[in-house]
């Protein structure tokens, strides 16, 4: 009897909103996240000049970070399982920032080599930390948008980093004043993050009680629905072929933005003769066509679903579409005849690519609740691979054929191989693991 007139001015007065500032937070974390990693790219070519690199050896240290962030994926994300995301998002991002910082002191190619391996550990858990706050914070039909708010970092990271650590330089005129700044910064997101970020609604001082009955009430319809096995390990889900498709499907999407994200800005400079001014705003103005795709893909992806339509079809259109033209564009760039074209189809490309965000909601639709983190971690383990690889294979690309061309063909076949893997998934049913 008592709980009714609590039950009816939870629904009375209006829901706060704290679900949603948890995952601007998340964008925070995320795009301060990909600042520090395309800090390197920008500054690589006054780095190659300082330490005489030749152009594999810059593909290995630009490839370095995904070496330990790849392999630190599943155990990550089960750190997550066990210790909850609050927790372990605070101690990476002061981590990161650390190791971020210490790369201004490096003095040769395999000191700076160190830092990213360093910073590849400390950040590796945060994309499934932002998963279990997804399955924990979000109902069924806001999953997408929240996967994508938290994902949109990526592309809202490399603009603004092209731009930031671009104007650092230029005015620093030093690279390792950039870095130093760029980790400093860091520290201080992730000390705030500590204080706002919770496991759990109930745990936010923030959320009343139409919010937290709202998130309850949705979880609790999707575990009359959940599968009740929940034994097994991480590698149990292999069983699967969804999980099989996801982790072939998003390896191909990250190889593809990886590739770009690492080697674009020299790529600019190199064989479009770009100054640096010149590729940093053209840099901003790519991947920041990637931030405004990823957000409107998944807003209208949400609303779909939101409408009732089955996930397996708004899924499988999202990504056919993003997977033909993200192909069609990259595969393009190769016979482009003006900078100003290369650019625009760049554009296209990261549009429509990152429409591949909309893959960290795959992870609450497949597995259970207490197992989002380690799908989310092999998620990612499978993303990273591709980033672990294809720096150093365009390194060494550029450096025996003396052109992109061959590197933008890979590209290509890593868009069609994100369609094909995508269609083929089953988004409708859970993974008994």
């Amino acid at each position: 009897m008592s709980r009714a007139p609590a039950a009816v001015v939870a629904y009375a007065q209006p829901k706060t909103s704290v679900r949603w500032k948890i995952f601007l937070i998340m964008l925070l974390l995320v795009t301060v996240n990909y600042i520090d990693r395309a800090s390197l790219s920008v500054a690589m070519p006054m780095i190659a000049g300082e330490f005489t690199l030749t152009p594999v050896m810059q593909g290995l240290i630009m490839s370095s970070f995904f070496w330990s962030y790849t392999l630190m994926q599943i155990p990550g994300g089960m750190a997550v399982d066990r210790f909850k995301p609050r927790l372990v998002l605070a101690l990476c991002t002061l981590l990161w920032g650390a190791f971020q910082g210490l790369g201004a002191l490096t003095t040769n190619a395999m000191s700076l080599l160190a830092t990213r391996l360093g910073l590849g550990v400390a950040e590796a858990p945060v994309a499934s930390a932002g998963g279990a706050l997804n399955a924990m914070w979000l109902t069924q039909h806001e999953r997408v948008r929240g996967a994508s708010l938290m994902d949109g970092g990526s592309p809202l990271g490399a603009a603004l980093g092209s731009v930031l650590i671009t104007w650092l330089i230029t005015v620093a005129h030093s690279w390792r004043a950039a870095f130093a700044i760029a980790g400093v910064g860091t520290v201080l997101c992730g000390i705030g993050a500590w204080y706002y970020v919770k496991n759990q609604p109930r745990d936010h001082a923030g959320v009343n009680e139409a919010e937290a009955e709202y998130i309850e009430l949705a979880r609790r319809k999707e575990d009359e629905k959940e599968a009740q096995n929940l034994s097994g390990n991480a590698l149990d889900f292999f069983r699967y072929r969804s999980v099989l498709l996801m982790f072939i499907g998003f390896m191909c999407c990250t190889t593809l933005y990886y590739g770009l994200l690492t080697w674009m800005p020299t790529y600019l400079q190199k064989a479009q003769g770009f100054n640096i001014q010149q590729m940093g705003g053209a840099s901003f103005v790519i991947f920041f066509c990637g931030f405004v795709g990823e957000l409107s893909g998944a807003y209208v992806a949400d609303k779909w679903l939101a409408s009732g339509a089955a996930p397996n079809r708004v899924m499988r259109t999202f990504f056919g579409i993003a997977g033909v033209i993200a192909t069609i564009a990259v595969f393009s760039v190769a016979h482009a005849t003006s900078p100003s074209m290369v650019v625009i189809l760049l554009s296209i490309t990261l549009f429509f690519l990152r429409w591949g965000g909309l893959y960290w909601s795959i992870p609450a639709m497949l597995a259970s609740r207490n197992k989002v983190g380690t799908l989310g971690g092999l998620l990612n383990f499978g993303g990273n691979i591709g980033g672990m690889v294809i720096p150093i294979a365009i390194g060494a690309i550029v450096q025996f054929t003396g052109s992109y061309f061959l590197a933008l063909m890979c590209f290509a076949a890593m868009g069609v191989g994100l369609l094909l893997c995508s269609i083929g998934i089953d988004y409708e049913t859970k993974i008994p693991v």
